[in-house]
Parts: structure tokens; sequence; C-alpha cells
């Protein structure tokens, strides 16, 4: 009976060792699986990434193109504005030495007074807020014509630092004359267009403080409103611009305004 016991655990042995070596062998192949399945999901993440990456690239391509696409419209914007201001401007100046030639003719309004022909001789040119010429300008009209239209020409001609120059010797020798608040708006335009905001805004500034009837006063108003947006200023740009838009209703500089403001809304909203 031992011996049929022994028997038996003698051949049940090698059967049980077989089973834990096949049990060992799938252990080690699930191990081996699971290794795979890991590396196989580190490579799926990876190339996640990468995807991310290559998406994020190609926004920030997007972005750049767009911010291209603004700055393209920005620029072509300020040019539309100074080609407007230009032809204004040299349907101001037909205007201007259509006055001189009339006072050079000779003619004098009725009365035959010196002082309302010396006054006369004096072209408004759209600016009313000027007081009476200083004695250089009273005594010489047709000098003091002359170095506006100097002064002009050299804007029309695109060169600014010319300009700027003339318009200066101009308001320095004919502070009280007519075309004043006209230099003093021109003169800020100059610096607008090279970009010299400080500068202009000064300049539109003196011309609302000094000559407040003037009827440059709603497009300087409006440069105020675009020097302070170039600088940074949105606060008090969209203050200035909402003020033209109340004070001018329905007026150029009014419509410009308001364009502005829609940019400014659209950049504080971003």
């Amino acid at each position: 009976m031992a011996g049929a016991i022994a028997s038996a655990m003698l051949f049940a042995f090698p059967v049980l060792a077989q089973g834990s070596r096949l049990s060992l062998a799938d252990r080690v192949a699930q191990l081996e699986q699971q290794a795979q399945n890991r590396d196989q999901s580190g490579i799926g993440m990876v190339n996640q990434i990468q995807q991310l990456q290559a998406q994020m690239r190609q926004q920030q391509g997007q972005i750049e193109e767009l911010q291209h696409h603004l700055q393209e419209l920005d620029d072509k914007s300020k040019a539309q504005y100074a080609d407007l201001d230009a032809r204004l401007g040299r349907l101001e100046g037909a205007g201007a030495g259509a006055a001189a030639a009339n006072a050079q003719a000779g003619k004098t309004p009725p009365g035959n007074n010196p002082a309302a022909s010396a006054s006369a001789a004096v072209p408004a040119s759209g600016a009313t807020g000027a007081a009476a010429g200083t004695s250089g300008s009273a005594a010489d009209p047709a000098a003091a014509q002359a170095a506006y239209d100097v002064a002009f020409k050299a804007l029309q001609s695109g060169d600014y630092v010319q300009a700027s120059r003339e318009f200066r010797s101009f308001i320095r020798q004919y502070p009280n004359h007519a075309l004043a608040p006209n230099a003093w708006y021109w003169l800020g335009e100059s610096y607008y267009v090279t970009m010299n905001y400080p500068v202009a805004l000064e300049s539109f500034q003196h011309l609302l403080s000094q000559f407040p009837q003037s009827e440059k006063v709603p497009d300087a108003l409006l440069k105020v409103g675009y020097c302070q947006f170039e600088l940074k200023q949105l606060k008090q740009a969209q203050a200035t611009l909402t003020a033209v838009t109340t004070r001018y209703p329905g007026s150029r500089a009014a419509s410009l305004a308001q364009e502005r403001l829609h940019r400014i809304q659209l950049q504080s909203a971003n």
C-alpha cells in the first residue's frame, strides 16, 4: 500500500512541476504583453503631443497672418486719411490763393476802409477762430500767403520735415493770422504722418486751446483722439473720440471717430 502511494506521488510531481512552469511562462508572457502595451501607449502619447504641437504652430501662423493683415489695413487707413486731408488742403489752398489774388487786384469792401481791405486780403480758408492779423500780416498779406503756400506745397509733395519747418516759421511770423489755425493743424498733420505722435498731439491741442472757433476744430479734436490711440492712451482716446461724435454729429470727423471707437472696443474685448 505504501509503495502504491509513493508511486502515485512520483508520477504526480512532474505533472505539478509542469503546471507550475506553464504558470510562470504565462506570467512572463503577461508581463511582456503589459510592457508592449505601455510602449505602444507611450508612442501614442508622443504622437498626440506632436499633433498638438503641429496644431499650435499652425494657429500661431494664422495669428501672425491676421496681425499682418490688420497692420496693412491700419496703414491703408492712415494713407487714405492723409490723402483725403491733402485733397481738402488743395481745395483750401486754391480758395486762399483766389482771395489773395483778389486782394492784390485792389478789390476792397464798400467804404474803401483800409483796415477792412487789409482784413479782406487775409484769406480765411475756413479758419474763423483767429483774431486780426499781426502787424506783419496786415502790412504784407501777400508775404503771409506766400509763406503759407510754401509750407503747404512741401506737405503736398510729401516732404514732411520741410513742411513742419515752414509751418513753424509761418506761425512764428504770423501767430494771429487768419491762416494760423490751419498752419497749426497741418503742422500737427506733418508730425502725425511721420508717426511723431507726441509732438503732433501738442500741435492739435494748441489749435484747440488758441482757436476754439476755428472750423479746423472738429478735425483737430479727431486727430487728438487718433494720437492718444497711437500712444496707447485708450481711455483718453475713447473719451476724445466720443466727444467728437457728440459735438459734431453727422460730420466727417464724427464718422471717422465712430470707426476708431469701434476699433478700440474690439481691441479692449480681445
